[in-house]
């Protein structure tokens, strides 16, 4: 029996929307996630984690920013992420740039087949409030094979929520590797030099030039007055950018504690106790908890202004936390751990 109009339209709005299939590559698109902190002021000429989780900020200059956790958004999103420009950068030299970049795992993206005859197109979507019209550039790299491909999107209207949706080719060169090493990554920039900008962009899939990478940026931190504003980012397999993957709280949570997270109180890891040795030396203790989720790899742990006696701490692993006693006299020595915070990190 032939479908019904309503139940086509049931079937079409169901393929184009993908509900339920975890589609989206990037996490955190809707800027829930801020773990290290909703507002970082004094951001400049460095590169690192600093605001919204899997959001890496990288800088060459003299400019300085507050990049914060917003309200200002588009219908249907709480958050946003929001870029004050604080110092301005009206005339940037050569080799200096500004961008937002978002690291994906080789595992991750499979589906793409790239560098196959099977290779898919990528299909991209976000929200952005600019503080200027004209030409914005974003860019796709393969980190692997260093390859890049680069597309213009247009600003319209300053200062206004608008969508943008770009296509972005498939590449039958350069297979990506299925681990859990940075593969791909998405550029978002905000400013580019002519060592960036002084070629042709790379429309097409090709060995990464630098020159040809943001050809075209409009300048957006030259003047203080600047806000930019972005969320609802969205990367998927396929011709047609559908609507966003909304996930929940929690879900995008774990998503991020895969790679970062701070535990405020770490003294619930280890109760106080006390182990018998007949020679000096480090012990490790079968004692420690488990991460809120499996980790990408081992992460680095942090200790924050934590209060201990008569223990070392070991490198966590991808599941848990082991913590270590260093024994200084042939006796029964005690341990333990009363106070502070601890951050585990194994960012890409």
């Amino acid at each position: 029996m032939a479908l019904n109009q309503v139940g086509l339209e049931r079937l079409n709005t169901a393929t184009t929307n993908k509900i339920g299939e975890n589609k989206n590559k990037i996490i955190n698109g809707s800027m829930q996630i801020f773990q290290r902190s909703a507002s970082v002021a004094d951001v400049g000429n460095s590169n690192g984690y600093f605001a919204a989780d899997r959001y890496r900020f990288s800088q060459s200059g003299s400019a300085r920013f507050t990049i914060s956790q917003s309200t200002d958004t588009p219908n249907g999103f709480g958050s946003s992420m929001k870029v004050d420009v604080t110092t301005a950068n009206a005339s940037p030299s050569a080799g200096q740039y500004v961008f937002f970049q978002h690291r994906i795992e080789g595992q991750n993206v499979q589906d793409f087949a790239k560098g196959s005859s099977d290779a898919k197109q990528y299909a991209l979507s976000f929200h952005v409030k600019s503080p200027k019209t004209g030409t914005h550039i974003i860019q796709l790299e393969d980190v692997q094979n260093s390859r890049s491909c680069s597309k213009s999107y247009t600003v319209n209207s300053a200062n206004t929520w608008e969508r943008k949706t770009i296509i972005f080719p498939a590449d039958t060169t350069g297979a990506i590797t299925n681990d859990n090493a940075n593969r791909f990554q998405l550029y978002i920039w905000l400013m580019a030099g002519t060592t960036y900008s002084g070629g042709t962009l790379a429309t097409t899939w090709a060995s990464t030039v630098e020159a040809n990478r943001a050809a075209g940026q409009v300048n957006l931190i030259d003047n203080t007055s600047n806000d930019f504003f972005i969320t609802g980012i969205q990367l998927e397999v396929g011709s047609v950018a559908t609507d966003f993957e909304h996930r929940s709280f929690a879900q995008e949570l774990a998503l991020c504690q895969r790679y970062y997270y701070e535990d405020p109180d770490i003294s619930h890891r280890m109760a106080d106790g006390q182990v018998a040795c007949n020679t000096t030396g480090s012990y490790t203790l079968p004692v420690g908890s488990a991460h809120p989720t499996t980790m990408r790899a081992n992460p680095t742990l942090t200790l924050v202004s934590v209060n201990y006696s008569g223990c070392s701490f070991n490198s966590s692993n991808t599941n848990t936390m082991a913590w270590g006693m260093r024994v200084t006299t042939d006796n029964t020595t005690q341990f333990r751990i009363t106070a502070g915070s601890a951050t585990f990190d194994a960012e890409l």
